[in-house]
Protein backbone atom coordinates (compact mmCIF):
# COMPACT_ATOMS: atom_id res chain seq x y z
CA UNK A 1 0.00 0.00 0.00
CA UNK A 2 2.87 2.56 1.24
CA UNK A 3 4.90 1.57 -1.96
CA UNK A 4 1.69 2.64 -4.19
CA UNK A 5 1.38 5.78 -2.23
CA UNK A 6 5.12 6.46 -2.68
CA UNK A 7 4.90 6.47 -6.69
CA UNK A 8 1.37 8.42 -6.44
CA UNK A 9 3.91 11.37 -5.02
CA UNK A 10 6.28 10.39 -7.67
CA UNK A 11 2.93 11.47 -9.60
CA UNK A 12 2.50 14.35 -8.22
CA UNK A 13 5.94 15.76 -8.82
CA UNK A 14 5.33 15.03 -12.19
CA UNK A 15 1.83 17.03 -12.05
CA UNK A 16 3.65 19.87 -10.94
CA UNK A 17 6.18 20.19 -13.68
CA UNK A 18 9.77 20.02 -14.02
CA UNK A 19 10.40 23.61 -14.88
CA UNK A 20 8.40 25.10 -12.09
CA UNK A 21 9.20 26.02 -8.58
CA UNK A 22 6.62 24.19 -6.65
CA UNK A 23 7.92 21.65 -3.65
CA UNK A 24 6.57 18.27 -2.69
CA UNK A 25 4.19 20.07 0.37
CA UNK A 26 0.68 19.32 -0.31
CA UNK A 27 0.56 23.50 0.91
CA UNK A 28 2.81 24.28 -1.82
CA UNK A 29 1.12 22.00 -4.50
CA UNK A 30 -2.57 23.40 -3.40
CA UNK A 31 -1.20 27.25 -3.79
CA UNK A 32 -0.49 26.14 -7.56
CA UNK A 33 -2.94 23.76 -8.13
CA UNK A 34 -4.19 25.68 -11.32
CA UNK A 35 -0.90 25.57 -12.96
CA UNK A 36 -0.45 21.47 -12.27
CA UNK A 37 -0.92 18.97 -14.98
CA UNK A 38 -4.31 17.62 -14.72
CA UNK A 39 -4.23 14.36 -16.03
CA UNK A 40 -0.89 13.52 -14.06
CA UNK A 41 -2.93 15.21 -10.98
CA UNK A 42 -5.84 12.21 -11.28
CA UNK A 43 -3.31 9.14 -12.42
CA UNK A 44 -1.51 10.85 -8.90
CA UNK A 45 -4.91 10.10 -6.82
CA UNK A 46 -5.43 7.05 -7.78
CA UNK A 47 -2.03 5.75 -6.84
CA UNK A 48 -2.65 7.20 -3.89
CA UNK A 49 -5.85 6.63 -2.90
CA UNK A 50 -4.89 2.79 -3.54
CA UNK A 51 -1.95 3.23 -1.29
CA UNK A 52 -3.66 5.51 1.82
CA UNK A 53 -6.86 3.48 1.20
CA UNK A 54 -5.34 -0.18 1.72
CA UNK A 55 -3.75 1.29 5.20
CA UNK A 56 -7.46 3.00 5.71
CA UNK A 57 -8.77 -0.30 4.95
CA UNK A 58 -11.64 0.72 2.12
CA UNK A 59 -12.58 -2.72 0.60
CA UNK A 60 -12.06 -4.31 -1.77
CA UNK A 61 -7.84 -3.34 -0.13
CA UNK A 62 -8.53 -4.09 3.50
CA UNK A 63 -8.02 -7.64 3.58
CA UNK A 64 -5.17 -7.65 6.22
CA UNK A 65 -7.32 -5.30 8.51
CA UNK A 66 -9.56 -7.88 10.14
CA UNK A 67 -6.55 -10.19 10.13
CA UNK A 68 -4.28 -7.76 12.02
CA UNK A 69 -6.76 -6.15 14.29
CA UNK A 70 -7.77 -9.82 15.74
CA UNK A 71 -4.40 -11.42 16.26
CA UNK A 72 -2.69 -8.28 17.49
CA UNK A 73 -2.86 -7.76 21.78
CA UNK A 74 -5.59 -5.59 22.56
CA UNK A 75 -3.52 -2.15 23.05
CA UNK A 76 -2.17 -2.70 20.09
CA UNK A 77 -5.06 -3.39 18.30
CA UNK A 78 -6.89 -0.04 19.79
CA UNK A 79 -4.12 2.28 18.68
CA UNK A 80 -4.25 0.28 15.14
CA UNK A 81 -8.20 1.19 15.09
CA UNK A 82 -7.70 4.57 16.79
CA UNK A 83 -4.78 6.29 14.85
CA UNK A 84 -3.14 4.52 12.32
CA UNK A 85 -6.38 4.26 10.45
CA UNK A 86 -6.88 8.38 11.12
CA UNK A 87 -3.19 8.72 9.90
CA UNK A 88 -3.66 7.35 6.43
CA UNK A 89 -7.84 9.12 6.46
CA UNK A 90 -6.01 12.76 7.01
CA UNK A 91 -3.69 11.69 4.21
CA UNK A 92 -6.45 10.91 1.55
CA UNK A 93 -8.10 14.00 2.57
CA UNK A 94 -5.66 16.08 1.85
CA UNK A 95 -5.03 15.15 -1.59
CA UNK A 96 -8.84 15.16 -2.36
CA UNK A 97 -8.57 18.63 -1.05
CA UNK A 98 -5.76 19.16 -4.01
CA UNK A 99 -7.23 17.84 -6.02
CA UNK A 100 -10.81 19.85 -5.07
CA UNK A 101 -8.62 23.50 -5.35
CA UNK A 102 -7.28 21.60 -8.95
CA UNK A 103 -10.89 22.14 -9.93
CA UNK A 104 -10.89 18.37 -10.36
CA UNK A 105 -13.03 17.31 -7.14
CA UNK A 106 -15.77 15.65 -8.77
CA UNK A 107 -13.49 12.69 -9.88
CA UNK A 108 -11.83 12.42 -6.70
CA UNK A 109 -15.17 12.42 -5.19
CA UNK A 110 -16.58 9.84 -7.62
CA UNK A 111 -13.79 7.72 -6.46
CA UNK A 112 -14.01 8.50 -2.46
CA UNK A 113 -17.98 7.82 -2.97
CA UNK A 114 -17.40 4.45 -4.89
CA UNK A 115 -15.13 3.15 -2.36
CA UNK A 116 -17.23 3.80 0.57
CA UNK A 117 -20.23 1.94 -0.43
CA UNK A 118 -18.27 -1.15 -1.27
CA UNK A 119 -16.27 -0.74 1.98
CA UNK A 120 -20.24 -0.10 3.70
CA UNK A 121 -21.31 -3.19 1.85
CA UNK A 122 -18.46 -5.58 2.19
CA UNK A 123 -18.44 -4.73 6.05
CA UNK A 124 -22.13 -5.02 6.87
CA UNK A 125 -22.32 -8.04 5.24
CA UNK A 126 -19.19 -9.55 6.95
CA UNK A 127 -20.37 -8.28 10.43
CA UNK A 128 -23.24 -10.71 10.20
CA UNK A 129 -20.73 -14.00 9.63
CA UNK A 130 -18.67 -13.37 12.49
CA UNK A 131 -17.64 -15.48 15.10
CA UNK A 132 -14.78 -13.60 16.31
CA UNK A 133 -15.72 -10.83 18.48
CA UNK A 134 -11.91 -9.13 17.77
CA UNK A 135 -12.65 -9.65 14.09
CA UNK A 136 -16.32 -8.42 14.83
CA UNK A 137 -14.85 -4.89 15.97
CA UNK A 138 -12.10 -5.06 12.87
CA UNK A 139 -14.77 -5.46 10.28
CA UNK A 140 -16.98 -2.30 12.34
CA UNK A 141 -13.94 -0.47 11.72
CA UNK A 142 -13.93 -1.34 7.88
CA UNK A 143 -17.54 -0.29 7.90
CA UNK A 144 -16.57 3.28 9.73
CA UNK A 145 -13.94 4.14 7.13
CA UNK A 146 -16.28 3.53 4.35
CA UNK A 147 -18.28 6.16 5.95
CA UNK A 148 -15.53 8.30 6.37
CA UNK A 149 -14.72 7.85 2.46
CA UNK A 150 -18.31 8.46 1.72
CA UNK A 151 -18.82 11.53 4.03
CA UNK A 152 -15.82 13.33 2.60
CA UNK A 153 -17.19 12.79 -1.00
CA UNK A 154 -20.10 15.46 -0.13
CA UNK A 155 -18.12 18.38 -0.03
CA UNK A 156 -17.29 21.17 2.66
CA UNK A 157 -20.28 19.44 5.19
CA UNK A 158 -19.38 16.30 4.45
CA UNK A 159 -15.53 16.47 5.13
CA UNK A 160 -16.65 18.29 8.65
CA UNK A 161 -18.77 15.42 9.46
CA UNK A 162 -16.37 12.75 8.31
CA UNK A 163 -13.88 14.50 10.67
CA UNK A 164 -16.34 14.37 14.17
CA UNK A 165 -16.87 10.69 12.77
CA UNK A 166 -13.22 9.79 12.99
CA UNK A 167 -12.55 11.66 15.96
CA UNK A 168 -15.30 9.61 17.81
CA UNK A 169 -14.76 6.45 16.16
CA UNK A 170 -11.11 7.02 17.76
CA UNK A 171 -12.48 6.76 21.22
CA UNK A 172 -15.04 4.09 20.69
CA UNK A 173 -13.02 1.77 18.97
CA UNK A 174 -10.12 1.96 21.48
CA UNK A 175 -12.26 1.81 24.47
CA UNK A 176 -13.96 -1.73 22.95
CA UNK A 177 -10.50 -3.12 21.66
CA UNK A 178 -9.28 -2.35 25.23
CA UNK A 179 -12.47 -3.99 26.47
CA UNK A 180 -12.15 -7.13 24.38
CA UNK A 181 -8.40 -7.43 26.41
CA UNK A 182 -10.38 -7.84 29.40
CA UNK A 183 -13.22 -10.29 28.03
CA UNK A 184 -10.36 -12.81 26.38
CA UNK A 185 -8.30 -12.78 29.41
CA UNK A 186 -11.68 -13.90 31.54
CA UNK A 187 -12.98 -16.18 28.99
CA UNK A 188 -9.82 -17.69 27.16
CA UNK A 189 -12.07 -17.59 23.59
CA UNK A 190 -12.41 -15.02 21.21
CA UNK A 191 -15.33 -17.31 19.90
CA UNK A 192 -18.85 -15.03 20.46
CA UNK A 193 -20.49 -18.23 20.97
CA UNK A 194 -18.58 -19.20 24.03
CA UNK A 195 -18.96 -15.80 25.52
CA UNK A 196 -22.17 -15.29 27.60
CA UNK A 197 -22.96 -13.54 31.13
CA UNK A 198 -20.53 -10.74 30.38
CA UNK A 199 -22.55 -8.67 32.83
CA UNK A 200 -22.37 -11.13 34.92
CA UNK A 201 -18.96 -12.16 35.25
CA UNK A 202 -16.93 -9.01 34.13
CA UNK A 203 -19.72 -6.57 35.79
CA UNK A 204 -18.00 -3.37 34.99
CA UNK A 205 -16.43 -4.85 31.35
CA UNK A 206 -20.25 -6.25 30.38
CA UNK A 207 -21.45 -2.39 31.05
CA UNK A 208 -19.03 -1.13 29.61
CA UNK A 209 -19.00 -3.40 26.53
CA UNK A 210 -22.83 -2.24 25.94
CA UNK A 211 -22.36 0.92 25.98
CA UNK A 212 -19.80 0.90 23.41
CA UNK A 213 -21.84 -0.89 21.96
CA UNK A 214 -24.53 1.78 21.37
CA UNK A 215 -21.37 4.31 21.46
CA UNK A 216 -20.00 2.15 17.74
CA UNK A 217 -23.34 1.71 16.61
CA UNK A 218 -24.30 5.42 16.05
CA UNK A 219 -27.18 5.99 18.69
CA UNK A 220 -27.76 8.72 20.56
CA UNK A 221 -26.42 10.58 22.86
CA UNK A 222 -22.96 9.36 21.44
CA UNK A 223 -20.74 11.31 19.04
CA UNK A 224 -21.29 9.23 16.36
CA UNK A 225 -24.78 9.93 16.49
CA UNK A 226 -23.94 13.60 15.17
CA UNK A 227 -21.35 12.51 12.79
CA UNK A 228 -23.68 9.86 10.92
CA UNK A 229 -26.34 12.53 11.09
CA UNK A 230 -23.97 15.24 9.82
CA UNK A 231 -23.11 12.65 7.01
CA UNK A 232 -26.93 12.19 5.90
CA UNK A 233 -27.56 16.01 6.09
CA UNK A 234 -24.75 16.27 3.72
CA UNK A 235 -25.45 13.91 1.32
CA UNK A 236 -28.65 15.48 0.88
CA UNK A 237 -27.28 18.82 0.66
CA UNK A 238 -25.33 17.43 -2.50
CA UNK A 239 -28.59 15.76 -4.22
CA UNK A 240 -27.56 12.17 -3.47
CA UNK A 241 -30.94 11.20 -1.90
CA UNK A 242 -30.77 7.65 -3.39
CA UNK A 243 -26.99 7.06 -1.36
CA UNK A 244 -28.34 8.63 1.15
CA UNK A 245 -30.99 5.85 1.64
CA UNK A 246 -28.61 3.39 1.08
CA UNK A 247 -26.27 4.66 3.92
CA UNK A 248 -28.94 5.15 6.52
CA UNK A 249 -30.10 0.76 4.87
CA UNK A 250 -26.44 -0.09 5.86
CA UNK A 251 -25.97 1.34 8.84
CA UNK A 252 -29.21 -0.07 10.39
CA UNK A 253 -28.36 -3.39 9.36
CA UNK A 254 -24.53 -2.78 11.26
CA UNK A 255 -26.56 -1.81 14.26
CA UNK A 256 -28.50 -5.13 14.01
CA UNK A 257 -25.61 -7.37 13.32
CA UNK A 258 -23.78 -6.17 15.79
CA UNK A 259 -26.22 -5.96 18.56
CA UNK A 260 -26.76 -9.68 17.88
CA UNK A 261 -23.50 -10.61 19.06
CA UNK A 262 -22.60 -7.92 21.48
CA UNK A 263 -25.53 -7.92 23.41
CA UNK A 264 -25.89 -11.78 23.22
CA UNK A 265 -22.35 -12.11 24.98
CA UNK A 266 -23.63 -9.14 27.90
CA UNK A 267 -26.82 -11.64 28.93
CA UNK A 268 -27.15 -15.15 29.31
CA UNK A 269 -25.91 -17.39 32.19
CA UNK A 270 -22.68 -16.56 33.60
CA UNK A 271 -20.45 -19.82 33.43
CA UNK A 272 -18.68 -19.00 37.33
CA UNK A 273 -18.22 -16.80 39.74
CA UNK A 274 -18.10 -12.67 39.36
CA UNK A 275 -14.06 -11.76 39.24
CA UNK A 276 -12.70 -8.43 40.86
CA UNK A 277 -11.48 -6.45 38.03
CA UNK A 278 -8.51 -3.73 38.22
CA UNK A 279 -9.31 -0.33 37.85
CA UNK A 280 -6.44 -0.32 35.82
CA UNK A 281 -8.12 -2.44 33.28
CA UNK A 282 -11.62 -0.74 32.65
CA UNK A 283 -10.84 3.19 33.40
CA UNK A 284 -9.38 3.62 30.44
CA UNK A 285 -12.52 2.84 28.49
CA UNK A 286 -14.68 4.46 30.56
CA UNK A 287 -12.68 7.95 29.81
CA UNK A 288 -12.42 6.95 26.67
CA UNK A 289 -16.45 6.41 26.12
CA UNK A 290 -17.18 9.04 28.12
CA UNK A 291 -15.59 11.57 25.98
CA UNK A 292 -17.65 10.32 23.00
CA UNK A 293 -20.74 10.82 25.36
CA UNK A 294 -19.27 14.47 26.28
CA UNK A 295 -19.09 14.84 22.62
CA UNK A 296 -22.43 14.04 21.43
CA UNK A 297 -23.81 16.17 24.49
CA UNK A 298 -21.86 19.27 24.18
CA UNK A 299 -19.61 19.26 21.00
CA UNK A 300 -16.64 21.34 22.54
CA UNK A 301 -16.81 24.50 20.51
CA UNK A 302 -12.83 24.81 19.54
CA UNK A 303 -12.96 21.47 18.07
CA UNK A 304 -16.00 22.49 15.74
CA UNK A 305 -14.33 25.39 14.98
CA UNK A 306 -10.85 23.31 13.88
CA UNK A 307 -12.82 20.75 12.07
CA UNK A 308 -14.99 23.83 10.12
CA UNK A 309 -11.67 25.50 9.04
CA UNK A 310 -10.12 22.45 7.65
CA UNK A 311 -13.31 21.32 6.09
CA UNK A 312 -13.19 24.51 3.92
CA UNK A 313 -9.97 23.85 2.76
CA UNK A 314 -11.67 20.52 1.14
CA UNK A 315 -14.42 22.14 -0.90
CA UNK A 316 -14.85 20.07 -4.06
Amino acid sequence: GIALALVGTFFLGVAAGAGHRTSLLLGDLQAHAESLDGQWLKIAFIFLLVGYGTKLGLAPLHSWLPDAHAEAPSLVSALLSGALLNCAFVAVLRVHGLLAAAGLGSFSSFFLRLLGLVSLVVAVLSLFAQQDFKRLLAYSSVKNMGILALAASWGAPGVFASLLHALNHSLTKAALFLLSGNILAAYKTKDISQVRGLSRTLPVTGMLWAAGFFAIAGSPPFGLFLAELATVRAGLRMGDGLIVAAFVVLVVLGFVAMGRAMLGMASGDAPGVPERERWGAVVPSLILLFASLALGLVPPGFLVSVAETVAAGVTP
